[in-house]
């Protein structure tokens, strides 16, 4: 059969790691149709020989390979773990290709010799999970994860409600008279180490909270010239458009002043720099005297009293957001940072280790935290030793 030149195209820009986040859809596509299963097995194979410089596997090798590929899920599909003896070299192929579509070719070489040299563990940590605590404005803490779906409170005129999907909605149902009580109303949304929730304000604009963070934000936005919330951690935001009532984040250190657009801003404290990331529309960064405007596709990184810019890999910034972890070139501190957050631990790191070091790769937030550590540890720069909530790093 004939080359299909946008699936070479899609195929092409998955190994230079330039694939958006729609463009990885559409290769998923490609993926699930029969009538493409040939090409991309062939594609991948010369790849695979390419970067591992083999042509076979022995049988245990191949069923542990497939049992690691359909840990997956294709399009909500769980695929049934089957047993094969022997594998044409094209089957080989579609489960590499599987691995490389879901989680880095990295991930294969990360456990391409786990059957003679597994690494123990003494214990292992799930991965953190949809959960938040909301505090109301009469100080009242609601458990997210333990609230039923429904009406969780009312607060003067507005009702605060959680959705089937785990999602936190605000609506005004109230009349004129308990809206204009309602303006010093404010909650706080937070989330732990493990945790992370969204939030639709009651202006239809949406926050996600990663792990470690809390945003602050009046119950109603009625009344009001601008809209403000107090961002602390980590949120990615979609605003709505309201040009006449400017949304307004801010942080112990900037301002974000929006009027409708789509960002994300990392304040954690325990980062050098807050970090703003535009991916459409436009935003307006103020810290005391100095401000900038950015473009879609650049970060804004505000450190030692200084505000520099340059164009950034988005899905790099909004891994966390998409349920991932790209770990590409990140200094690996900033990424053990990322995953003692969401796996709530406590990194502890031996005199051994060196500060320049580089991580990388990309692999679900839904592993256990073995798999991750597993990925980063086919480097060859560190190993890992997991005790409890503790995770010691070695040279």
């Amino acid at each position: 059969m004939r080359n299909n030149v946008r699936l070479q195209l899609l195929i092409g820009k998955y190994l230079d790691r330039s694939l958006s986040g729609t463009e990885k859809d559409e290769l998923l596509g490609y993926f699930d149709d029969p009538a493409f299963f040939s090409e991309i097995g062939e594609r991948f194979a010369l790849e695979y020989e390419r970067e591992l410089g083999e042509s076979s596997m022995n049988e245990l090798h191949q069923q542990h390979l497939l049992q690691r590929v359909f840990q997956y899920e294709t399009r909500r599909q769980t695929v049934p773990i089957r047993k094969v003896k022997l594998w044409p070299r094209i089957g080989i192929a579609a489960a590499i290709a599987m691995l490389i579509v879901f989680g880095g070719l990295w991930f294969y070489r990360a456990n391409q010799n786990d059957n003679t040299n597994q690494i123990a563990y003494t214990s292992d940590v799930a991965p953190g999970k949809q959960s938040a605590t909301l505090t109301l404005a009469n100080g009242k803490k609601i458990r997210l994860t333990d609230a039923t779906n429904g009406e969780l409170a009312k607060e003067s005129g507005v009702t605060i409600s959680k959705t089937a999907d785990g999602q936190l909605v605000y609506e005004i149902k109230g009349n004129s008279t308990e809206r204009n009580k309602i303006n010093t109303l404010v909650n706080t949304l937070a989330t732990a180490n493990g945790e992370t929730y969204r939030v639709r304000l009651p202006d239809g604009s949406s926050v996600w909270l990663n792990a470690a963070s809390s945003l602050k934000y009046p119950a109603t936005f009625a009344n009001l010239k601008e809209r403000w919330v107090e961002l602390s951690g980590e949120g990615y935001f979609e605003i709505a458009k309201d040009k006449a009532h400017p949304f307004i984040v801010k942080t112990d250190k900037q301002e974000v002043r929006v009027l409708g657009t789509h960002f994300n801003i990392n304040a954690y404290a325990d980062e050098k720099a807050i970090t703003t990331t535009l991916l459409e529309g436009s935003v307006k960064l103020t810290e005391g005297n100095k401000s900038q405007l950015l473009r879609p596709g650049e970060q804004a990184i505000n450190a030692e009293e200084t505000i520099k810019v340059k164009q950034v890999n988005i899905d790099a910034v909004i891994d966390w957001k998409n349920e991932e972890f790209y770990l590409d070139k990140m200094d690996f501190r900033v990424a053990m940072r990322k995953i003692a957050r969401w796996y709530n631990l406590d990194v502890i790191y031996n005199g051994s280790v060196p500060e320049n070091l580089e991580a990388g790769g990309w692999i679900p937030r839904s592993s256990k935290l073995s798999d991750v550590i597993k990925s980063i540890e086919s480097t060859g720069q560190v190993h890992f030793k997991i005790e409890g909530r503790r995770l010691y790093v070695s040279k």
